[in-house]
């Protein structure tokens, strides 16, 4: 054993040994350490959540357009999103963009593809973008069907040398957009699993939001980024950007976020709409590992007398880590006021945000380090009262097929289980 640490090696050999020692902690490092602690955000916005101030205050913060005008629809599981999406694409005249995380080659996977491929033969630019790592289970036979039919088909940063040191970054957006005017986004894709109504476990609890008129701007602008990087091409024109003046109605604000982008939007966008809320505030969260500055808002809120309520997932969740790593914060929310409720018909995957009955946040992004700093994610915050009520009434509808948890039987809970919570913790920067 001495030789292996005898001064006589070559300097070469201890240089090679030195760096690689400094390689292997800092690659441990960069996977499993946080962050350097980040001032707590303060101040906010003092206008009142919904109001034409409060959307201009937050576009200010975060550097980005309002959007006027068009309509807001929340779509509530498959049954109801999945056949509105499908109508908007067989209605497509000019441009078909479609980018989401998750697609699979099952029966619903099967309605889209014949969808694009009808409408990429009949003339329309159809152009399709997903997650390399999200669309293993699209079969490369189904890929190259669609190719053939004139799909454009791109798939974000696939397996390849080139790509190796950013292989954990990927594209967790969900932006589609039918002629520039009408868009969705939220929390689902493309798989057999969001399909029903949650009648059975097997069917997910998730949400869809379509937007029209110049709403879907914002989805638009979400795919034409990720689609430059991918393909070079730039989307841009009255064909993806219909001149479409403000018009009365919901206004909202559109958020991306890249690993790149050190104000970190989608963090930024959570935080305001949170601190803001003076009456209610519900958040349904399918993966929640909150930040300590996001918990602090939620907190102070709570404390401040505001009815704080947050959906998770319960006993039907596709990562248990994920919920182990979340459920470690549970006891502070508890002690503060603020009410959990763990779903319990089936996956809950939803991600909305509801203030005050008039301000609402949807998208793609969950309430974790990977949405906030890694992965590529969009987010919509709409002024509009019949949007936040439909979404309020969702959730209440949702509480009510769900266990509330309280403080007295969380402090009850076992040592083992705050144990796996404690290791769960360690790979928080990995959910």
């Amino acid at each position: 054993m001495n030789e292996l640490w005898d001064a006589s090696l070559p300097w070469w050999a201890w240089g090679l040994m030195i760096t690689g020692l400094i390689a292997l902690v800092s690659v441990i490092g960069a996977l499993f350490l946080p962050d350097w602690r980040q001032p707590v955000y303060a101040l906010g916005v003092d206008s009142e959540p919904g109001s034409a101030e409060f959307v201009a205050d937050v576009a200010a913060v975060l550097n980005d357009p309002v959007y006027r005008g068009g309509e807001a629809t929340l779509l509530q599981n498959g049954d109801a999103f999945f056949p509105a999406m499908l109508e908007a694409i067989h209605g497509a005249r000019q441009t078909v963009n479609f980018e989401v995380y998750i697609f699979e080659s099952d029966e619903v996977g099967r309605r889209f593809m014949d969808a694009f491929i009808e409408r990429a033969q009949a003339g329309v630019e159809v152009r399709l973008l997903l997650d390399w790592f999200g669309s293993l289970r699209l079969k490369a036979a189904h890929r190259e069907e669609l190719e053939r039919a004139g799909v454009r088909l791109e798939r974000f940063r696939p397996l390849s040398l080139r790509n190796f040191v950013r292989m954990y970054r990927r594209t967790h957006r969900r932006a589609i957009v039918i002629d520039g005017s009408t868009a969705f986004t939220g929390g689902a894709a493309v798989a057999n699993k969001w399909a029903g109504d949650v009648r059975t476990r097997h069917e997910w609890r998730d949400s869809m939001t379509r937007l029209t008129g110049q709403l879907a701007s914002g989805v638009q602008a979400a795919f034409a980024e990720n689609w430059v990087y991918c393909t070079g091409e730039v989307l841009g024109g009255d064909r993806f950007f219909p001149p479409t003046p403000p018009a009365p109605g919901p206004c909202s604000v559109s958020v991306t976020s890249s690993p790149s982008d050190v104000q970190q939007p989608i963090r930024l966008l959570f935080w305001l709409s949170f601190v803001s809320a003076r009456r209610r505030l519900w958040i349904s969260s399918s993966y929640f590992i909150p930040d300590y500055r996001l918990r602090t808002a939620v907190i102070e809120r709570a404390r401040g007398g505001v009815d704080v309520r947050i959906l998770v997932p319960g006993n039907h969740t596709d990562a248990v880590p994920v919920q182990l790593a979340g459920r470690s914060y549970y006891q502070e929310l508890l002690a503060a006021g603020v009410r959990i409720f763990e779903y319990q018909a089936a996956m809950m995957h939803a991600k909305t945000v509801m203030v005050d009955d008039a301000w609402s946040v949807i998208g793609s992004a969950n309430m974790d380090e990977r949405s906030m700093e890694i992965n590529e994610e969009n987010l919509v915050g709409i002024s509009d009262v019949p949007l936040a009520q439909a979404i309020a009434r969702g959730l209440e509808a949702d509480f009510g097929r769900s266990r509330e948890i309280t403080l007295e039987e969380w402090r009850r809970r076992p040592v083992w289980q705050r144990g796996f919570e404690a290791i769960a913790k360690v790979l928080i920067e990995q959910y």
